[in-house]
């Protein structure tokens, strides 16, 4: 029964994933169609991540009072609406109404499962449910090509997203029963044996986490979804202007780069049977500098494509293994509340941080890019391993008493 509701919750995190790169892919038809500015993309981007940021801080009290299958169901209704709404517009302010629910839907969703899966599961299932959010990343814009290669237009690449959106609700509407079947069982059982890797359950809510705690585990998140995006959005540009590559050559360089962190992800999964979460963290984390130090240095345009590839590798564990200590560091009674604040961190960074660097650029040159990532990627680091030293002073300190 178990496995069938983690089957359910892997389709669920594919269908996450799907919008997420489509409006990318369809702007380039889409703008002249609807007489927008090519810069109306970026508000439109920013409205969704509002909507997902204001969503994510309030995903932990809705989901304590009415359950995570129901939010996630009603999330998937959301983004399935806002998506056939999409295909329906008429203008840029159709356009801007929808992309509020979809923010919504996929904000609630994404903090929702991210709990659930972190407090029931291994680590093992965090990296792969992450790693089918790239799955459907990728398959995203292979749907609107595939639309707008032949004689549709992108109008039918997102209703075609949203019937998959709409078949998954249908899903989930028949599996509310086996989501309050096992929340009866987890509430009144001996517990969950699956959390193989956790600390002991003493920590489950036993005392009040501490400010500088969470305030550390916040900038972790704003610094690794800023620097994820931001090399997903001016890796291209800086591969053009500094090192002189066409421009479908650079794209394609950074798709692997994606590429790499969905792979990665995948081999985590596997990892973690050998190494826990803090040491996957750091292990990651040093990998994506090495990756930005090879961006740095002087070298040939093809030591710029290893430089992705590496730092793609070392940013794959690092999200989903944050997520899964969540409810280690901070107990189980507050993880979900302090998931969702970290999911509105992540998207914080996500938004402001690109277009702070490129703002930068503007004043300066793009060149800046590796300087300003290797930046962002040291201080995740470093805020990382203050947290580190945090809990282990805290452990000690038990221990002694």
């Amino acid at each position: 029964m178990g496995t069938l509701l983690l089957l359910i919750i892997y389709l669920a995190f594919i269908s996450l994933g799907l919008p997420d790169s489509l409006l990318g892919s369809a702007w380039p038809v889409m703008r002249p169609e609807l007489g927008a500015p090519i810069g109306m993309a970026g508000v439109l981007s920013m409205t969704i991540s509002i909507g997902t940021i204001v969503s994510s801080l309030i995903s932990g009290s809705v989901a304590r009072r009415f359950g995570t299958g129901p939010v996630t169901l009603v999330s998937c209704i959301l983004t399935a609406g806002a998506l056939a709404g999409f295909s329906a517009a008429p203008s840029i302010l159709w356009l801007m109404v929808c992309a509020v629910p979809l923010g919504l839907g996929g904000g609630a969703v994404d903090s929702a499962l991210n709990h659930y899966v972190a407090a029931r599961y291994k680590a093992h299932h965090m990296s792969w449910l992450h790693c089918f959010w790239g799955v459907g990343a990728t398959a995203g814009p292979i749907i609107m090509a595939s639309f707008l290669n032949g004689n549709a237009s992108w109008r039918e690449g997102y209703q075609a997203v949203a019937g998959i959106q709409f078949t998954l609700v249908i899903v989930l509407l028949v599996s509310l029963p086996l989501w309050r079947r096992l929340a009866v069982q987890q509430s009144t059982g001996p517990g969950d044996t699956s959390t193989e890797g956790r600390s002991p359950s003493g920590n489950s809510g036993a005392g009040k986490p501490h400010f500088k705690s969470v305030m550390f585990a916040l900038a972790c998140f704003l610094f690794y979804c800023g620097v994820e995006t931001t090399v997903g959005l001016w890796g291209s540009s800086y591969l053009v202007k500094m090192k002189g590559l066409a421009a479908d050559q650079a794209a394609l360089w950074v798709s692997l780069y994606y590429a790499g962190i969905t792979i990665g992800r995948f081999i985590t999964g596997f990892v973690t049977f050998k190494l826990t979460n803090r040491q996957l963290i750091r292990t990651g984390q040093i990998t994506t500098l090495a990756g930005t130090l090879l961006l740095l240095l002087p070298l040939p345009a093809g030591f710029s494509l290893c430089g992705l590839l590496v730092a793609g590798l070392g940013l794959s564990p690092i999200f989903p293994c944050m997520l899964h200590e969540t409810p280690v560091r901070f107990g189980e009674v507050r993880a979900q509340k302090i998931m969702g604040y970290q999911m509105a961190m992540a998207y914080t960074g996500s938004t402001l941080l690109p277009p702070l660097l490129g703002l930068l650029a503007g004043y300066t040159t793009i060149g800046i890019f590796p300087f300003f990532i290797a930046t962002s990627a040291a201080a995740m680091l470093l805020f990382s391993e203050r947290l580190n030293v945090f809990f282990g002073k805290q452990s000690t300190s038990r221990n002694s008493i």
